[in-house]
């Protein structure tokens, strides 16, 4: 079995070609989250990696915001739901549609109701960190990075907010034993290749897959 990590999919997920990877039923592969907003048909690459018992979903900030607007957005419009519908949640509304939302919205809304409802769910089972140990090496995997992160931590104790916005300052890492892999900040914006960065114990595998000269990047920890 091969531990595969694919970071940022951003709605290319189903597009990748078996022959690049080589994923079969007998690996485990982690998604660092952001499966949605960035690419034409987000909410079909979610219900794809729900029909998948070897992929293993992560929280990015997208999900994130995804999550908290999914639920009353997938209600009949009527009098008394609207009654429901505050500032808040317009100005939650508002800050996904303008970070990419628009077009898993309007997937969403595209499927019934029962389903609607299975996607919500399914978004909720998504993982905020995860330790994986392969060949005698330790990794922790998270979206973006771990804000006000401390080693003497325990990684269960920050809120989710803390797992999928912060950009790590990869002149500080945070462990002398363990990998920590992140996406969320496009390494385009770091060297100006979309390559993934080894640095300092961080792996960087968001190659800006969304972006102009962006690439998908999937990495395999057993063989790196």
């Amino acid at each position: 079995m091969k531990h595969k990590i694919h970071a940022d999919s951003c709605g290319d997920y189903t597009h990748i070609k078996n022959d690049h990877i080589n994923f079969n039923d007998d690996d485990t592969l982690y998604i660092l989250g952001d499966v949605i907003d960035r690419g034409r048909e987000p909410v079909k690459i979610l219900l794809d990696m729900m029909s998948r018992k070897n992929v293993y979903p992560m929280l990015g900030n997208h999900e994130y915001m995804a999550i908290q607007c999914m639920e009353w957005l997938s209600k009949e419009i009527t009098e008394e739901n609207l009654k429901g519908v505050n500032q808040d949640k317009l100005n939650r509304l508002y800050d996904w549609l303008n970070n990419g939302g628009y077009s898993t919205v309007k997937a969403f809304k595209a499927i019934d109701p029962e389903l609607r409802q299975k996607v919500i769910d399914y978004i909720y089972e998504f993982t905020l960190v995860e330790e994986v140990s392969v060949n005698n090496m330790e990794f922790v995997l998270v979206h973006s990075g771990i804000k006000g992160f401390d080693k003497d931590r325990d990684l269960d104790s920050y809120d989710v907010e803390d797992y999928v916005w912060d950009r790590p300052d990869l002149e500080k890492p945070y462990y002398d034993d363990k990998f920590v892999i992140v996406g969320h900040t496009p390494t385009l914006a770091i060297t100006g290749e979309p390559e993934i960065i080894v640095y300092n114990k961080f792996v960087n595998i968001d190659c800006g897959a969304c972006f102009e000269g962006g690439r998908l990047a999937c990495l395999c920890l057993d063989t790196l």
